[in-house]
């Protein structure tokens, strides 16, 4: 670990991680435009970094994005990622109230609490789990998959069968082209545009960027913004009042973050609820309550830092975000997972030093320059849309100089559309798209060395366990319903 951090200190490491920071805060702070789109979107230029270097940039980029949306969710009640909307119900009236920079200084203060105190879990138990998870065979890592798939399907956005769909539809989209274990081409419909199957690549531009800057481009102009105009208001003695909040709120954002398909979204709402049931005056939150703010901003932040636990000791990602870390290891030759510990040290201590400092960095530079940052929304729409549209273009292009990989990309942009469009989450889909690979590896190893004998699953414990829970996570969703119908009848 003191190594990482050595190399980290590094001035081109350090520049990176405050350019990558800066930019997520800077995209975080423009609704519409999410951390995770800003990774995808970087993620081509990163091809011909060094590891290290590529993932110091992504981690700065996530943790910025994430921090950066409570700008706007306090001063326009339009969060600028899905996790700083629980920020909007106290950070609004506060703004409203004529406290923005009071609401601001709280926001910046939790955030990074909440991302410290995740830290310590990520770097305190990850060796750990990666030298537990080195016992596992490919069973486990198959029905470790299936679990990660069928939770994320059953907690995102609440839909079981939607979210099953999608995961589905996403793996499918990951099964053309040529099948490595015997060498034949498979769904390609007789082209040679399938031959190679989608890239990683394409798909995540696609379905992030290109359906964000549609629907985007389709919405009104934002409104005139207040910027504020004073110092921020922040005390020792905050620490000291809203210091029991945060540490319960970051042990939920953590908790919550290790959870595969949730998210900072989810963990946010379930620690404002947490805060409000606990408070002496539940009635004062959403009124513009400084506790509302604490609980969610710690929570939202506090949830990476749980959700790259499971990413570096098993490679499962713990959101979409996530899923799109693993495909920049994987890019690089990095395989995630327990054996990340071993054969490439540097990266995934490197990871947990990185983590670290870009929630220092982020505090620098949110705490100097937020008023500059806020007025950023002022920049016309079209303009900055079609930047962007043209870095999706280059970037996709750029990863095999094929005009191919842009009509993939534009068509992905399309499904994106269409799917949120129905309802149907974009999560699952492409976190089906990225481990389907993993999982049909993982499945084709366990039957060759089991001789075809799907019974030999339950030789495996631990295989087992990870089967149960798939299972009840399925069967949840229709038994709360049943036990609430009847609780009303009754």
């Amino acid at each position: 670990m003191i190594d990482a951090f050595h190399v980290l200190f590094d001035w081109h490491l350090l520049m990176l991680l405050v350019l990558g920071t800066g930019l997520g805060i800077v995209i975080g702070a423009i609704p519409g435009l999410t951390a995770t789109m800003l990774i995808a979107l970087t993620l081509p230029l990163t091809f011909h970094m060094e590891p290290v270097a590529a993932i110091t940039l992504l981690i700065g980029e996530y943790v910025g994005g994430i921090s950066g949306g409570l700008i706007t969710a306090i001063l326009l009640r339009m969060p600028g990622t899905p996790a700083s909307i629980v920020t909007t119900f106290d950070g609004y009236p506060m703004a409203r109230s004529g406290r923005a920079e009071r609401a601001i200084a709280l926001g910046i203060m939790a955030s990074v609490a909440g991302g410290l105190v995740s830290w310590m879990f990520l770097a305190g138990m990850s060796p750990a789990l990666a030298r537990f998870a080195l016992q596992f065979g490919p069973w486990e890592y198959f029905t470790l998959v299936l679990m990660a798939l069928v939770m994320l399907a059953a907690l995102t956005q609440g839909s079981l069968v939607k979210g099953l769909l999608a995961a589905v539809l996403g793996m499918a989209f990951a099964l053309p082209g040529i099948d490595n274990s015997v060498g034949r081409a498979r769904l390609t419909f007789d082209t040679d545009f399938l031959l190679s199957g989608f890239g990683l690549l394409p798909v995540l531009i696609g379905a992030f960027a290109i359906s964000q800057i549609l629907r985007d481009a389709a919405a009104p102009p934002l409104k005139k913004i207040e910027v504020p105009k004073g110092r921020l208001p922040i005390h020792m003695r905050d620490l000291r009042t809203h210091g029991p909040n945060m540490l319960r709120s970051s042990l939920i954002g953590t908790w919550v973050g290790l959870l595969p398909g949730i998210g900072g979204n989810i963990a946010a709402l379930v620690s404002y609820t947490t805060s409000k049931q606990l408070s002496r005056d539940p009635a004062k939150f959403g009124t513009g309550h400084e506790p509302g703010i604490v609980a969610g901003e710690t929570a939202n932040n506090a949830a990476i830092g749980g959700a790259l636990i499971p990413l570096i000791t098993m490679g499962i990602p713990g959101s979409v975000t996530e899923a799109i870390l693993i495909g920049a290891l994987t890019i690089h030759q990095l395989q995630p997972g327990p054996l990340l510990f071993q054969n490439s040290p540097e990266i995934a201590y490197g990871i947990i030093a990185a983590y670290f400092l870009a929630n220092i960095v982020m505090l620098v530079l949110m705490w100097g320059a937020v008023r500059w940052i806020a007025q950023l929304v002022r920049i016309p729409k079209a303009g900055l849309l079609g930047v962007i549209l043209m870095f999706c273009v280059l970037g996709s292009y750029a990863a095999n100089s094929s005009f191919n990989d842009v009509w993939v990309m534009i068509g992905f942009g399309l499904v994106g559309l269409g799917l949120e469009a129905v309802r149907v989450p974009l999560g699952p889909f492409v976190i089906g798209f990225v481990l389907s690979p993993i999982a049909e590896e993982q499945l084709r190893a366990s039957l060759m060395l089991s001789d075809g004998d799907w019974l030999a699953l339950f030789d495996r414990p631990w295989a087992i366990l990870f089967l149960i829970l798939s299972l009840a996570t399925l069967a949840w969703p229709p038994m709360a319903a049943r036990l609430s119908a009847r609780r009303r009848q009754i």
